[in-house]
This record gives C-alpha cells, sequence and structure tokens, in this order.
C-alpha cells in the first residue's frame, strides 16, 4: 500500500522543485506505477496546475509537457505524420486506453525503465528532454544520468526534421509487458536504432547497415541480452535480428 503524508500541488516550477529537494518526496506523475508500491511518501507532488498537459508545435519542433498522457501522444495527427505512425505504435500495446488516458509522458521518461516503449522511440528519433536544473540534453544523455538525482523533467521536445521511422515490440500477449522493444529511424543522413527491454533499458546504436540482414547481424551482435521471466537472453538476441530485420524493411518502404 501507497502511503502519503501530505499531497501538495504547487504553482510554480521553482516551487516544484523546491519540494522535491525533500527527503521522501515524490512527484506523481500519472501514479499508475507507483500506487501498486508498499513504501511510504513524505511529500506527493502533484505537477497538474503548471501547464504541463499540452503539445505545443513550433516551426522547428513539437514541445510534449511532462504531464500529457500517452493517449495524447497516440492520437496527435502532427507526431504521427512525422514519424510515420510510429508514435502511436509506440504506445498502443501499454494495456489500454483507460491506462494510456493517465499514464504520462514525464512518468514513462522520467522512469528510464527497461521496459519502456516510450523512452526506446524517442531514443531514436534524436529526441530531448528539458530538465528544470539541468537544461536541455537528447534522451540517450539523460538515460545515461543517475537515477538519484532530484530535478523536474519539464518537457519533451521532438525536432521537426525529415525522417522514416517504424517501431516494433515482441510481446508475449497484446497488452504484457514487452519482451524486446526497437525503434529504428532514418535521420541526419543515416539510421540509429534503439533496443529496449533487454531487459534492460534501451540504448541507441548509429550507422547502421543499409541492407536489413546487415543491420540485424550488426545490432544483435552489439548488445547483451539478459533473461528474466519473460523470455531468455538467447531468444531476445534472435527476436532482436528479426525485429530489426523487419523494421529496415519497413523504412525502405516509406516515402521520404
Amino acid at each position: 500500500m501507497l502511503r502519503i503524508k501530505t499531497y501538495v500541488r504547487p504553482q510554480t516550477l521553482e516551487a516544484a522543485w523546491q519540494l522535491c529537494q525533500k527527503k521522501g518526496s515524490v512527484v506523481l506523475g500519472g501514479m499508475l506505477w507507483l500506487k501498486m508500491q508498499d513504501r511510504a511518501v513524505g511529500t506527493a507532488i502533484d505537477l497538474q496546475d503548471l501547464g504541463l498537459d499540452r503539445i505545443k508545435e513550433t516551426k522547428d519542433s513539437y514541445s510534449i509537457g511532462a504531464m500529457v498522457t500517452l493517449r495524447n501522444l497516440e492520437t496527435h495527427v502532427g507526431l504521427n505524420v512525422l514519424t510515420h505512425g510510429a508514435m502511436a505504435d509506440s504506445v498502443k500495446h501499454i494495456v489500454g486506453v483507460q491506462f494510456r488516458n493517465v499514464a504520462t509522458v514525464g512518468g514513462s521518461i522520467w522512469g528510464r525503465f527497461g521496459f519502456s516503449d516510450v523512452l526506446t522511440l524517442f531514443m531514436a528519433i534524436g529526441a530531448q528532454v528539458e530538465l528544470y536544473q539541468g537544461g536541455v540534453m537528447t534522451v540517450e544523455e539523460f538515460a545515461a544520468r543517475p537515477r538519484t538525482e532530484r530535478d523536474l523533467l519539464v518537457r519533451v521536445i521532438v525536432p521537426k526534421k525529415p525522417m522514416k521511422a517504424v517501431y516494433l515490440s515482441q510481446r508475449n500477449s497484446a497488452t504484457d509487458f514487452p519482451v524486446l522493444t526497437c525503434a529504428l529511424c532514418e535521420r541526419d543522413g543515416g539510421i540509429t536504432c534503439a533496443v529496449g527491454a533487454r531487459p534492460a533499458q534501451a540504448v541507441c546504436l548509429k550507422g547502421l547497415p543499409v541492407d536489413p540482414e546487415g543491420a540485424a547481424e550488426a545490432v544483435a551482435g552489439e548488445l547483451h541480452f539478459g533473461s528474466n521471466l519473460r523470455a531468455g537472453a538467447e531468444y531476445r538476441a534472435r527476436i532482436c535480428q528479426a525485429l530489426v530485420r523487419r523494421g529496415m524493411t519497413a523504412l525502405k518502404e516509406q516515402e521520404g
């Protein structure tokens, strides 16, 4: 059972950050994974009054607030046109619509979960995060930072650059956690691949060969795979090759 001593809805990012520095404080996000934990929380910080639940489009990017839901990503026309539908594909198997109406982008990215579909795609398409104190950095750089730091994820920034993108995953059942996640993106003159649920968090590989078989062998040969209750390491390595091969073929079929 989750036990909350104090619940606070700060009215500014500065106030939220100050609260976040307290020992025992936690940012709620969508609170879907948090509520399943057996722990005591000193201060629960709810960001819903800070206007972070919107997707804003500029000339050069999409700015996705931390409190935007996964359902918003799934149904956003601009993001799905830019990513050739990969944005919707990355979230459509996450439990169900009711869950995606509550789960937030900030919670999905900040947690850096090994099973995160969203982290995998954002990493592959070259997205950035903005932290209140830490500033702007790529999702790949953010994923490598210590999990112990106390900062606030304000938004995710997706550059509006020409790209081709594909998202694939392997699951034992339609709405289960993924056995493996795979996102491929052709951008900036090269092909980038992110693979997650290995079962560790997603990692990014760049400069893949253009032929599907060569890319599949390069990715599977470079990454380390582990075993858990959902799948063994050898199975994950084989699935990785299959997903990369399919993804590369799908990239070739997309119009530029």
